[in-house]
């Protein structure tokens, strides 16, 4: 019979969430906003009608966002932080997307991003037990477009004129007017690329 070798755990937690702080001043506002800005996104925000694109575009900037013009954001999106999101004009923000802004989105103009998004503008240093939250900021240049449910990494930048492809995973730098699909996205053709008939 062969010896069979068990590996035992560390001495010392490699995640000890009782050792989670979030770092002073993270929320960028003091800290009774986020439950009354969580308070008016489950009722005036959620349940406004769908034409009422100007209303919910009020709500976000009562709260400290930057809204551009006709700008037309779905009452099911969620935002995180409403004072870390700058949106550009004429934008779509589609059904059930998540803009997780606990670090700064940044959005150009005409920029769709469609419904099942998640843009999360934060992550965590798991080689710290304390599993310290890192924010990384997230821009989405003008007139991009994310099919449904792309899904963006914290700190990553998507170009101009980009569009990712549905259901992709967004874990870096998308150049511009370029076309990625895929999980890791990856370019598989240019935008504007002409094409041939036969």
């Amino acid at each position: 019979m062969s010896d069979v070798h068990i590996q035992h755990g560390p001495s010392l937690p490699v995640q000890d969430l009782a050792a989670y702080r979030l770092p002073p001043d993270f929320r960028g506002r003091p800290i009774w906003h986020v439950p009354c800005w969580r308070l008016v996104q489950a009722t005036l925000f959620r349940y406004s009608p769908s034409f009422l694109n100007g209303w919910r575009c009020t709500l976000l900037r009562l709260f400290g966002a930057t809204i551009g013009r006709r700008v037309i954001i779905r009452s099911t999106a969620k935002i995180t932080y409403p004072w870390k999101l700058e949106v550009g004009s004429h934008c779509w923000i589609g059904d059930h997307a998540t803009l997780h802004s606990m670090g700064e989105i940044c959005i150009g103009d005409n920029v769709c991003i469609s419904q099942l998004c998640y843009l999360a503008a934060a992550t965590h240093d798991y080689s710290k037990p304390s599993f310290d939250i890192i924010e990384k900021k997230i821009n989405i240049r003008s007139e991009a477009w994310l099919a449904a449910g792309v899904f963006v990494l914290p700190g990553v930048t998507v170009g101009h004129g980009a569009v990712v492809g549905a259901c992709s995973v967004v874990t870096a730098d998308m150049p511009a007017l370029t076309v990625s699909v895929g999980n890791p996205a990856k370019v598989c053709r240019q935008r504007l690329e002409k094409k041939h008939s036969d």
